[in-house]
């Protein structure tokens, strides 16, 4: 155990020496090779470094395009996935006519995929990939990863409706119900489709009357209308809900409420 910890220090060393020796080194082609070398075993950081310098040096040399795209690689395989963005991006910009374009460019969306966050917290990140996997799908309509860049943005967007739900959620448990009526239209606006409808439709139901007994008297009656409406809207769609008794009370109330309003 003792003798393999050794041979395992030397090697160590000697790899870090043979390392720097190329780092310092003035031999271009040697520090291109070896940094294709350590890409290759997995050692990333080493070749990233390799690689960052030989960006500078090819500027404008047949090679730079492959050294631009190792460096976007690189950090992509060392999960650093906002650089890897930016470098992919900006490959796949600037040079469009590259075999390795169309890859770059969905590679930067996906990037921002990966960085997107559980739907609890700030959806920045999810937006940008929405936005970005759109502008490959609209660069590349034919593209054979067509399938995967719109599962990834159907994933997204699920993220982003369990966010808005959440939200609108959190106004009707705090009893807000004026912004809970608000998100909740809201949320039904921006996923007509989703898969919490009928639960989101009877929150609209029960927010806006609860929203409007507890008005003041000049809001009370445009708010019972609001009621109704959405009463109406909700047993259209739904009329064998689970929630639809509970519903027809609310219906009913405002209904007798507004009654009391004309005396």
């Amino acid at each position: 155990m003792r003798l393999f910890f050794i041979l395992f220090l030397v090697l160590s060393i000697t790899s870090c020496s043979e390392y720097n020796k190329i780092l310092k080194s003035n031999d271009i082609e040697l520090k291109y090779v070896k940094a294709v070398e350590y890409y290759d075993k997995g050692e990333y950081n080493k070749a990233l470094s390799l690689f960052d310098e030989l960006g500078t040096l090819f500027r404008g040399s047949n090679r730079s395009e492959i050294v631009h795209y190792y460096i976007a690689n690189s950090h992509f395989n060392l999960k650093d996935y906002y650089f890897a963005n930016y470098y992919y991006k900006n490959f796949a910009k600037t040079y469009p006519t590259s075999p390795k374009a169309e890859e770059s460019f969905y590679r930067s969306a996906y990037c921002s995929y990966l960085n997107s966050p559980n739907p609890s917290l700030d959806q920045k990140d999810t937006h940008q990939a929405i936005d970005e996997f759109q502008l490959f799908l609209n660069k590349y309509p034919e593209t054979a990863l067509k399938d995967s860049a719109n599962a990834m943005v159907d994933e997204l967007r699920a993220k982003l409706e369990a966010k808005a739900y959440e939200i609108a959620k959190l106004y009707y448990q705090t009893e807000n119900y004026k912004s809970a009526t608000v998100a909740l239209n809201n949320l039904l606006k921006d996923f007509p489709e989703s898969s919490r409808k009928e639960e989101i439709e009877f929150l609209i139901v029960k927010s806006s009357y609860l929203l409007a007994v507890n008005s003041i008297e000049t809001k009370k009656e445009e708010r019972l209308t609001a009621t109704i409406e959405s009463y109406h809207k909700f047993v259209d769609s739904f009329q064998n809900s689970k929630y639809i008794r509970e519903a027809e009370n609310y219906y009913s109330s405002a209904i007798r409420e507004l009654d009391k309003m004309k005396f």
